[in-house]
C-alpha cells in the first residue's frame, strides 16, 4: 500500500501535517470561547431585563454587521493571505472578550448602573458581528492550503467537527463556569482560552494568495460569488436548508427562559442543558472519525435535519429536565452529522478562488439562521409563550426538510 493509500484510509490523516494540527487547535479554543461568551451574555442580559426578547434583540444586533461586512469580507479574504486576516479576526475577538469581562464586573456594574452594562454588552456585540464576517470565511478558505487536495474530504470532517464539538461545549461550559466562578472570573478564563486561539496561528506560516488582486469591481466579485452559488445545485441546496431549518428549529436562544420558568434549575441546570448537545457532538466526532460517510450524505442529512425537528418538539413540550436534557443530546448528535455533511460539500464543490466570497455567503446564511433564529425565537416567544415557539420552530424545521426532499431531487441524491 503507498504513503498516498495509507494516508487516504486514515481517519487522523490530516492531523498528521503540523500546521492544519496547530489550526484546529487554535480553532476549537476560538469556536469553545466564542460560544462561551454568547452564553454568558444571553444569561446575563437575561437577568438585567428578564425579557427574552432582549435575548433575540442581541441576536439582531449581532446579525445586521455581519450581514453586510460578509459581502465585504469574502472579496478581501480572496485576494488576502487567509492566515492573516484569521490573526487579525481573532486578535480583535480578543480584545471584545476583555470589554466584556470588564462590563460585567461588579465595579463596573456597581459604577455605571445595569443598563449602562447592558448597552455596553450590545456594543460589544455589534463589533463581534464585524469580526465575525472575516473570522468564518478566512478559516474555511485556509483549510486546503494547509494539507495535500487529496485529504480536502478528511480535512474538512475536522475543521467542521471541531467547530461543533466547540460550538456545543462552550456554551456548556460557559453555564457550568458561570455556576461555579461567576461571571467575572468564568470570563478571565475566557481571556486565557482566547489568548490560546490567538497564538496558535502564529504557528502557521504565511500562504500564497490563489486568486491575485485583479483589477475587477467588488460589485462584480460579490455577483460572481451569487453566480457560482446559484449554479451549483449541491451547494445552494446545503446553504438553504441549513438556512431556513435552523432559522425555525433553534431552541438554544430560550434556554436561559426555559431553565428559569419550565424547568426550574439554576445556572448549573442550563449548563447541563447546553452540555447536552454537547454531548451528543462529541459522539458524533467520534462516529466520523472511524465511520466516515461513504454513501447517501444527501439522504443521512435530510434525515438528520428532520430528527433534529423532532428533537426540538420534544424538548419544547418537555417539563421533565432529564427528557429535555436527552432531547437536546439526540439533537447535538443529528445536527453533528448534517453540519459535517454540509461543510463538506462546500469544501469539495467550491474553486480556490471562490472560496472566500463562497465562505461569506454561507456566513451569510449561517448568520441568518443562527442570529436571525435567535431573534425569531425570541420574538415568537414574547408572541406565543416559549412552549408554543419551540413546538412552532421544530415543526417548522419538518415541514422546511419535507419541501427540500420533494423538490430538491440533485440535494437528496448528492453523493461524495
Amino acid at each position: 500500500m503507498t504513503q498516498t493509500e495509507q494516508l487516504k484510509n486514515d481517519p487522523f490523516a490530516s492531523l498528521r501535517f503540523p500546521e492544519f494540527r496547530n489550526y484546529v487547535i487554535s480553532r476549537f479554543f476560538f469556536i469553545f470561547t466564542l460560544n462561551m461568551q454568547a452564553t454568558l451574555v444571553s444569561w446575563e442580559v437575561y437577568n438585567i431585563t428578564r425579557d427574552p426578547f432582549t435575548i433575540g434583540l442581541m441576536g439582531l444586533v449581532e446579525f445586521v454587521p455581519a450581514f453586510f461586512m460578509a459581502f465585504y469580507s469574502g472579496h478581501h479574504i480572496d485576494r488576502s493571505d487567509k492566515r492573516n486576516v484569521l490573526r487579525a479576526s481573532i486578535g480583535g475577538n480578543l480584545v471584545c472578550t476583555a470589554l466584556l469581562c470588564l462590563a460585567t464586573s461588579a465595579l463596573f456594574i456597581g459604577g455605571f448602573g445595569k443598563m449602562s452594562t447592558l448597552y455596553t454588552i450590545g456594543f460589544v456585540v455589534f463589533c463581534t458581528g464585524i469580526l465575525r464576517s472575516f473570522s468564518g470565511p478566512s478559516s474555511f478558505a485556509l483549510v486546503t492550503q494547509l494539507v495535500p487536495k487529496n485529504l480536502t474530504a478528511n480535512a474538512a470532517s475536522w475543521h467542521t467537527g471541531v467547530w461543533q464539538v466547540g460550538a456545543v461545549a462552550g456554551p456548556a461550559a460557559g453555564g457550568i463556569m458561570y455556576g461555579a466562578f461567576g461571571i467575572t472570573y468564568t470570563f478571565l478564563i475566557m481571556l486565557l482560552f482566547m489568548s490560546i486561539a490567538f497564538f496558535g496561528i502564529f504557528f502557521i506560516s504565511k500562504k500564497p494568495i490563489l486568486a491575485p488582486p485583479k483589477r475587477e469591481a467588488f460589485v462584480e466579485s460579490v455577483k460572481q460569488g451569487f453566480r457560482f452559488v446559484w449554479k451549483s445545485k449541491e451547494v445552494l441546496g446545503a446553504l438553504s436548508l441549513d438556512l431556513f431549518a435552523v432559522l425555525f428549529g433553534g431552541a438554544v436562544a430560550l434556554l436561559p427562559v426555559y431553565a428559569d420558568t419550565i424547568l426550574h434549575v439554576d445556572a448549573n441546570g442550563l449548563g447541563m442543558l447546553r452540555s447536552a448537545p454537547a454531548l451528543g457532538a462529541v459522539i458524533t466526532m467520534v462516529i466520523i472519525t472511524f465511520k466516515p460517510l461513504k454513501k447517501n450524505q444527501g439522504k443521512i442529512m435530510l434525515g438528520c435535519v428532520a430528527g433534529f425537528g423532532v428533537c426540538i418538539i420534544v424538548f419544547g413540550i418537555s417539563e421533565v429536565f432529564w427528557l429535555s436534557a436527552l432531547a437536546l443530546m439526540v439533537s447535538g448528535l443529528l445536527d453533528g452529522f448534517s453540519v459535517i455533511v454540509r461543510s463538506t460539500i462546500l469544501q469539495l464543490k467550491t474553486p480556490d478562488e471562490m472560496r472566500g466570497r463562497v465562505a461569506a455567503l454561507n456566513g451569510i446564511f449561517i448568520l441568518s439562521s443562527n442570529e436571525l433564529g435567535a431573534f425569531e425565537s425570541g420574538t415568537t416567544a414574547k408572541l406565543m409563550g416559549p412552549v408554543a415557539a419551540v413546538v412552532f420552530g421544530g415543526t417548522m424545521t419538518l415541514i422546511v426538510v419535507a419541501y427540500m426532499w420533494a423538490k430538491a431531487p440533485t440535494l437528496r441524491k448528492l453523493e461524495y
